[in-house]
């Protein structure tokens, strides 16, 4: 490719693919990436000309109503990445690793990132962790499986690291996530998340690496951006990230047009005529005839 517009033309027609995502970077292209967890809503990503797509066990929280990622596993994984995969034609679509999937064993998270593209369809999967979880990592992109790393704040370690808390504040804290970057990059991961670590640290990790990063909570260096996408349309009330920038509020106007509907319902002014069906006259006269006949006149 010899030029963003080129290559941007490139994207338009083909299937994103991990390699183009490092080529963007080589190029100076950001990369956009937002979550889906059904059919729709990949469908929508997918046509508005997201780059990526994360399959992210975030569901466990936003659309299942956990207090965390923990509960969720790897059946309904495999499902929701089924359902995205089916409108996501043109975007890479990325699966979470659910906690427990990978962290028993090296084979057994093989065979767990196996059933996301056997079964999910995906194209790449998602594992958090660093340098502790470099003998799973090696092992599943040594089977052939693309691998997204994910250091900073990683969800499924939440217990571990005291709460949603900004990570890498302090020098010692700062470095090792520097070396957890290059580790994974050395390992083989076609890109990294850089979740809710400070703005400078992930510029200075971005410029460090070949691979791209994505940040979500990580200020503006990064190589690119993912959002919860119910955070940035309003749907998720629990609470509202800092680095989240809200671009609707989809929960308030689903709320107003759900007591709109109950009202109509209730007062009889849905449905009207113009949301049924009758049958044909001569159909209906047919059918009373009949009844007349089997009940008599009433």
């Amino acid at each position: 490719m010899t030029n963003n517009q080129d290559f941007e033309n490139f994207k338009r027609k083909n299937k994103i693919t991990p390699p183009m995502l490092l080529e963007m970077k080589r190029i100076g292209m950001r990369i956009s990436m937002l979550t889906a967890y059904d059919y729709p809503t990949a469908l929508a990503l997918d046509s508005a000309g997201l780059d990526a797509i994360l399959v992210g066990d975030s569901l466990g929280m936003v659309v299942l109503g956990y207090e965390n990622t923990l509960p969720v596993t790897m059946d309904i994984m495999v499902q929701h990445c089924k359902a995205v995969a089916l409108g996501a034609k043109r975007a890479l679509l990325i699966g979470d690793m659910p906690f427990l999937s990978y962290q028993i064993s090296k084979e057994e998270a093989i065979l767990n990132a196996g059933r996301l593209l056997q079964e999910g369809r995906v194209q790449a999967v998602k594992m958090e962790g660093g340098r502790e979880r470099g003998n799973t990592i090696e092992g599943v992109i040594n089977s052939g499986i693309p691998v997204m790393g994910h250091i900073g704040l990683t969800p499924q370690s939440i217990h571990l690291l005291g709460g949603f808390r900004t990570q890498g504040k302090e020098a010692f804290s700062a470095n090792r996530l520097v070396e957890d970057a290059l580790f994974l990059q050395e390992a083989g991961c076609f890109s990294v998340v850089l979740e809710s670590i400070p703005n400078n640290l992930a510029d200075y990790i971005s410029k460090k690496l070949i691979i791209p990063t994505i940040g979500i909570g990580a200020g503006g260096g990064c190589d690119g951006q993912v959002l919860v996408t119910h955070d940035m349309l309003g749907l998720f009330q629990r609470f509202k990230p800092k680095f989240v920038k809200q671009y609707a509020n989809f929960y308030a106007d689903m709320e107003r047009i759900f007591r709109q509907y109950c009202v109509e319902v209730g007062e009889g002014i849905f449905p009207d005529h113009e949301h049924w069906t009758n049958m044909p006259d001569l159909e209906w006269e047919k059918f009373l005839e009949i009844e007349e006949r089997r009940f008599g006149s009433r």
